[in-house]
């Protein structure tokens, strides 16, 4: 266990401290967890979640396909244009637009749609797009918070438990609520110095003319069309049993087949280093699972709390939050579900509850919303946290808009305290009291 969590440490040292590239740091560290044989070879691979990088190969297909049509430059002068070239209103109109999308898509795939049209917006105006991307992967992991398909959190919660798409609603998507009624004034009164935009580059984007950005309109059409089928299976995905990154990249291929791309063009473009980077991060996360951290930190939590509910509920929420922000949040959900399902009837009996639905509606039900909201809202606290980050971070990357480890913290890990603080209140006042 102990050699697991060093190796996990020093490549997290690495990346911290971006001494080796991101995306070798990673892989290297998967790789020594296989020779040194802290996890078998058949366990890392298995550890490598497939519907993540289908959907990343997928979703990036389908973006740089539309991207060819000029779509992404019609969108950005639209929404430019819109907001009266003023550099604070569309910050707060891409991080609010963001998060809503981020409820009714996964927030990977709202990532890679809108940072695209954010770069141009801020290659017109001129502005520095990198905190820009920043804050609006921080949001589409706040938005993805609210619902079962926003955050792959909350899918594994439901998919274990049993807790429908209306559950999620009703019990999480007042706080976002909250936390977005409260982000967006912060950010307009925190960070308006990110939006100055130069009366000459405002002038010049409203003389421009959207339409005239459009290059392959027939290619559009059938894009868009192919587009749709792939968002109506995004959300019916859970009812067909089919998971969505299968659903992207065969939508992928279709739309390349549909619009008459060169399929070896569109792979080209594909962030491979995004891809190879949580290969080598779920092979790490493999051995810690592998070697018990996980479980063993669950027990930790247990005694700690020494039979306390409303402190279990609330450490079990700090801790999925901390956590979040190192490692992946997908394999510490999966070790934390059957440590709640084990201790829910313990805190049922010293309740005096014995009827299981009783049970589960005040005990189980507050400990899977006390972990959906750590897992999901703790991933902001660092570049690694959540799987929208990375993306985002190697997109800007790729476009020439890099930005560092410590300036993500700056921006996610406040924010973070901030939108786990405000589930600490929403917990109690709803559950608890």
């Amino acid at each position: 266990m102990i050699a697991s969590i060093v190796l996990f440490a020093v490549t997290y040292v690495l990346l911290a401290t971006e001494k080796l590239d991101k995306t070798a740091a990673a892989l290297l560290g998967g790789c020594i967890a296989v020779m040194t044989g802290l996890v078998p070879h058949h366990e890392a691979l298995a550890a490598i979640d497939l519907n993540v990088v289908f959907l990343l190969m997928g979703m990036m297909i389908v973006v740089n396909i539309l991207a060819g049509t000029g779509l992404f430059e019609w969108l950005a002068v639209t929404v430019a244009r819109k907001a009266k070239a003023d550099g604070l209103r569309i910050l707060l109109l891409f991080v609010g637009a963001t998060a809503v999308l981020s409820a009714f898509l996964d927030n990977v795939t709202t990532v890679i749609l809108v940072a695209p049209i954010t770069i141009l917006v801020c290659e017109i105006l001129e502005l520095k797009a990198a905190p820009f991307l920043v804050l609006e992967a921080i949001a589409s992991n706040i938005g993805g918070t609210a619902t079962l398909i926003g955050d792959p959190p909350n899918v594994l919660i439901a998919s274990a438990t049993g807790l429908t798409f209306n559950q999620f609603i009703v019990n999480l998507t007042p706080v976002v609520l909250v936390m977005l009624a409260l982000l967006l004034p912060a950010v307009a009164l925190a960070l308006p110095h990110l939006a100055v935009v130069k009366p000459e580059n405002k002038a010049r984007l409203l003389r421009a003319r959207p339409e005239r950005t459009i290059l392959q309109p027939v290619a559009l059409k059938r894009g868009l069309i192919v587009f749709g089928f792939i968002m109506a299976g995004f959300f019916a995905s859970h009812a067909l049993h089919i998971e969505p990154g299968l659903i992207a990249l065969v939508g992928a291929l279709v739309m390349a087949v549909a619009t008459g791309t060169n399929l070896h063009h569109a792979l080209e473009k594909v962030e491979w280093t995004a891809i190879f980077f949580f290969v080598g991060l779920f092979m790490l996360i493999g051995a810690m699972e592998h070697n018990g951290v996980f479980e063993a930190l669950g027990h930790y939590i247990l005694a700690l709390t020494k039979g306390n509910f409303t402190a279990t509920v609330l450490v079990i929420l700090w801790f999925a939050a901390i956590a979040s922000s190192i490692v992946d949040n997908i394999p510490l959900v999966i070790a934390m579900i059957p440590l709640i399902r084990i201790i829910a009837p313990e805190f049922g009996a010293q309740m005096g509850l014995t009827d299981a639905a009783a049970i589960r509606a005040q005990v189980e039900e507050p400990l899977y919303w006390s972990l959906a909201l750590g897992a999901c809202l703790g991933g902001n606290g660092t570049i690694i946290g959540a799987s929208a980050n990375v993306v985002v971070s190697q997109i800007a990357q790729r476009n020439r808009h890099p930005f560092t480890f410590m300036e993500w913290v700056r921006y996610g890990l406040p924010i973070m305290l901030g939108t786990v603080a405000i589930s600490t209140v929403y917990l109690y006042l709803r559950y608890l009291r």
